[in-house]
């Protein structure tokens, strides 16, 4: 089978479809299919596994519903695509946020393949979707296959474009993420840790997360935060918080390598996920249970589909500090509540292996060509 997959995101720039994609591209590739990725690429030559990238466009930060998208903006995109996709003639086209302009969209409306779209996103404001349901509705019929990676992920896009969707989860890599291996040396002594992982972003939460810490501290003072990810705009509104509440023991790495990333979970002794809203699905939770951790997240759709409270971990209302900080503690002053939840994460985490959604994928591919 001939497959394209298409990122509307910067492939150089690491993320939750990125991710995503390329991990599909991996295992397809490894099961004897030919794999081509489009997308549009920053770093030329950008590869996780042994993927081809093809790179449209040059990217640009947007800000998005909270975040920032790195597309690409150009008038001659859509002609670019359309040569692309006349030259590989693909039996299957899996599309990304297939209505992201302007790779998505272009290659959807240039396709003349078995098209197959994935909705990750879950966003309280969808003003793309309010704007242009008119036209986007004309050209759904354009999916002969519909995707969403999450029940939360599936009310949102349906609720604007109803229709026959499939859920199919992201997943995770548990030969990757594992409980037993190398840990942070910086971090083994007789601290416990405490590990939050997320852009530097208002909707992840961290402020929360840091004030929470500062009534945790003077409770249980054998405690160290890391704070792992990107993000440059809001770090010193984060730093003066920190000085403000009077918070010590925090460490912040800022990006992180993919090789690296593990090592930080495994020194974890908890993982936080305070994010007050837009989360379709929830890979940083995913992460940390294949690590064999206890979560602390936040009760917002998309972790609380894939979170039971009380099994791998706590759910705590959003935005709300003073139940953060009272979750956190009954974890801290409980190691063997860390053990048992960080055992059952790591079983859910089993379920969610790359090669079963990957496996799940090309299932559905299978029974559209048929």
């Amino acid at each position: 089978m001939k497959i394209g997959l298409v990122s509307p995101y910067d492939y150089s720039f690491p993320g939750g479809v990125v991710n995503h994609i390329s991990y599909l591209a991996h295992y397809f590739i490894q099961w004897g299919h030919e794999v081509k990725i489009i997308a549009p690429c920053l770093r030329k030559g950008t590869q996780y596994f042994e993927e081809e990238v093809t790179a449209v466009g040059r990217p640009f930060p947007i800000p998005a519903s909270g975040s920032v998208a790195r597309v690409p903006l150009s008038p001659w995109l859509p002609t670019q695509v359309g040569k692309i996709l006349d030259k590989e003639e693909f039996d299957i086209l899996h599309l990304h946020e297939p209505f992201t302009p302007m790779l998505s969209l272009s290659a959807l409306l240039r396709s003349k393949s078995i098209n197959v779209g994935t909705f990750h996103a879950c966003h309280s404001k969808p003003r793309g979707y309010w704007i242009g349901k008119p036209i986007l509705k004309k050209w759904l019929p354009r999916l002969h296959g519909k995707i969403a990676v999450s029940k939360p992920a599936l009310d949102f896009v349906s609720r604007h474009l109803p229709g026959d969707y499939r859920i199919i989860p992201n997943g995770i890599d548990t030969e990757r993420f594992f409980p037993d291996g190398p840990q942070r040396e910086e971090f083994a002594d007789n601290k416990l840790n405490m590990l939050f992982v997320g852009r530097l972003e208002k909707r992840k939460g961290l402020d929360y997360l840091l004030r929470a810490c500062a009534k945790v501290k003077t409770q249980f003072s054998n405690l160290r935060l890391i704070v792992v990810g990107p993000g440059t705009r809001l770090r010193p509104k984060y730093e003066k918080l920190i000085e403000d509440v009077k918070l010590v023991d925090v460490i912040s790495t800022g990006f992180v390598s993919n090789t690296e990333m593990p090592t930080y979970y495994r020194s974890a002794d908890i993982f936080c996920a305070p994010a007050t809203g837009g989360e379709s699905f929830g890979i940083v939770l995913l992460e940390a249970m294949a690590s064999g951790k206890p979560v602390v997240a936040t009760d917002i759709e998309g972790y609380a589909s894939l979170l039971t409270h009380g099994e791998e971990g706590l759910l705590v209302p959003p935005r709300d500090e003073e139940a953060l900080a009272r979750a956190l503690l009954s974890l801290l002053n409980d190691e063997s509540l860390r053990h048992w939840m960080g055992a059952k994460g790591r079983i859910k985490a089993e379920k969610y292996s790359w090669a079963n959604v990957a496996q799940q994928v090309m299932d559905y591919y299978t029974s559209l060509l048929s």
